[in-house]
């Protein structure tokens, strides 16, 4: 007898539909799956008898066909278990066949017979909630695909639940939802905590409320870690369908925390530096998203930069450029979303003091050159704010030290800035319909309300510097960022010099001592105090 019910596979970040048919019939006892199955789906037989025995079932011996379609997709992983489970019970009149109509049905089961869970449930939730299916899933994942509110939920905690269920007339077993917390963001994750760097906050405001790369150079303990560990807490929160893209990513590649589910803080991302090109932008068997993937909507930081492998760093131009990974594969190719807001942070040379104001860089030339070539000119041109991030006096750290005693204002926190930010964001989503630095390079001109003096200004600049034509419209697009950070409608000659200081990356190996930023009229007079 034949029976089927519905599945679903994963296609990147997205579950694509499945029909898990069975067929047995007479013949030698064996089993044979068909439709491209990995090797987790062809040792689904030994899974499927045993939980089938263990749950009271039984085990026909017969010869067992099972067709997962469409046959020339890859089918990976063990969420087949359940479905074939089930179609398997009806095609042997153990379970009634119009049952599992309605149904689509994944998980993982044991050898007990309990419903596992697994990867990627909230994709498979929106899948169920767009065919109009009842999904039948692990209880274990309930929060996650209770993310899904269109989506009607049959959670299970072992096949002996199903098939009460289904020979019950659909009377499901209740699961509570768990009661999720939202963390609280960290005291120590404030810019009221920073010393010394009104430059490098300046930039990082910046950065957030226009959402432009930044890389930031200076010697080490200079702060540029802790910067970038601060930029998330002034981006806005995600809305629902960013969440819920944020949440899918994370699904699959099977890094959920259950206690974060419901958090609308963007995700901030630090892989190490010896990081591969398929840990970084995805690949790999499966394949699954990198931490360019794992980082959509929110922060990648890459801390010392030069130290990453070339081919790893080239692999990020198009990523970071078309806010998409492609990963081409025989069997097709796949598309992963990298719309993330690029933070770098180097060292000016090998040992770090490069142009240091008291400590000598031991570098030789040799050596300064190599370290130069490391971050190459397209991959420099794509990053719109270069900064210096000078070493922090003594002195300084000393007055600003806690109980100390001393007479300078405090530092302004991460709440007001991210009021400044989250308005001037609100200018450019009235304006433009998106962040300054995704608008695109034909309607700048048109829709940014630059003066005739701004424009001629960065034309004689962008010719004295050769700027290319990314960099010229990148320039543009921090100018308007800049306006709208001062509340002003129209961008100042003011607004594009800041901009066009930003621009010019610090040079790897440098020598010169650190650049002092420059200070427009636009800018902020809190920003510069120290």
């Amino acid at each position: 007898m034949l029976a089927s019910i519905r599945a679903a596979a994963l296609v990147g970040i997205e579950a694509v539909p499945v029909t898990v048919e069975v067929h047995a019939g007479r013949g030698l006892p064996q089993w044979v799956i068909t439709g491209l199955p990995d090797g987790a789906v062809r040792e689904s037989r030994e899974r499927v008898t045993a939980a089938l025995a263990q749950s009271g079932f039984e085990v026909p011996a017969r010869r067992i066909i099972v067709n997962l379609s469409p046959a020339d997709l890859r089918k990976v992983g063990t969420a087949f278990d359940l479905p074939i489970a089930l179609a398997l019970l009806a095609a042997t009149q153990q379970l009634p066949d119009s049952a599992l109509a309605p149904l689509l049905a994944v998980g993982e089961l044991g050898l007990d017979g309990s419903v596992r869970g697994m990867r990627g449930v909230l994709p498979v939730a929106r899948l169920a909630a767009a065919l109009g299916a009842q999904l039948v899933h692990p209880a274990c994942d309930l929060a996650e695909a209770a993310l899904v509110s269109a989506a009607t939920l049959r959670p299970v905690a072992s096949l002996r639940e199903v098939a009460n269920a289904l020979v019950r007339g659909g009377r499901w077993p209740t699961h509570d939802v768990p009661a999720l917390t939202v963390p609280q963001a960290l005291p120590h994750d404030d810019l009221a905590d920073v010393v010394g760097q009104p430059a490098a906050v300046r930039a990082l405001v910046v950065a957030a409320a226009g959402h432009h790369n930044l890389a930031m150079c200076g010697p080490p303990g200079a702060g540029k870690t802790m910067l970038a560990r601060r930029l998330p807490a002034l981006l806005p929160p995600l809305d629902d369908d960013a969440r819920l893209d944020v949440v899918a990513i994370h699904s699959v590649a099977g890094l959920i925390d259950p206690a974060r589910l419901r958090e609308r803080t963007r995700p901030f991302r630090s892989p190490h530096h010896t990081i591969s090109v398929a840990g970084l932008v995805g690949g790999g068997p499966g394949p699954r998203p990198g931490e360019v993937s794992l980082a959509h909507h929110g922060v990648l930081f890459l801390d010392e930069l030069p130290h990453l492998a070339a081919h790893a760093l080239e692999a990020l131009r198009e990523p970071i450029e078309d806010r998409t990974v492609h990963i081409a594969r025989a069997g097709g190719a796949l598309r992963f979303p990298s719309d993330v807001l690029l933070v770098v942070a180097m060292n000016p040379c090998p040992c770090g003091y490069a142009g240091h104001p008291s400590i000598a860089c031991r570098c030789a030339p040799a050596a300064l050159a190599r370290y130069a070539q490391r971050l190459s000119g397209p991959l420099a041109d794509r990053i719109d704010l270069h900064v210096t991030v000078a070493p922090v006096a003594p002195a300084t750290l000393a007055r600003h030290a806690p109980h100390a005693d001393h007479t300078e204002a405090a530092p302004t926190d991460t709440a007001t800035w991210r009021d400044r930010v989250h308005t001037a964001r609100s200018r450019q989503l009235a304006r433009f319909g998106c962040p300054n630095a995704r608008v695109p390079a034909t309607r700048l001109l048109d829709t940014a309300h630059v003066t005739a003096d701004a424009r001629g200004f960065l034309a004689d600049a962008a010719a004295r510097l050769a700027l290319s034509a990314r960099a010229f419209h990148r320039v543009l697009r921090v100018a308007r960022t800049i306006a709208d950070l001062a509340d002003e409608e129209r961008v100042g000659v003011a607004a594009v010099a800041e901009a066009l200081r930003y621009r010019q990356p610090r040079t790897l190996g440098h020598t010169d001592g650190p650049t002092r930023p420059a200070t427009p009229a636009t800018a902020d007079p809190v920003t510069h105090a120290s």
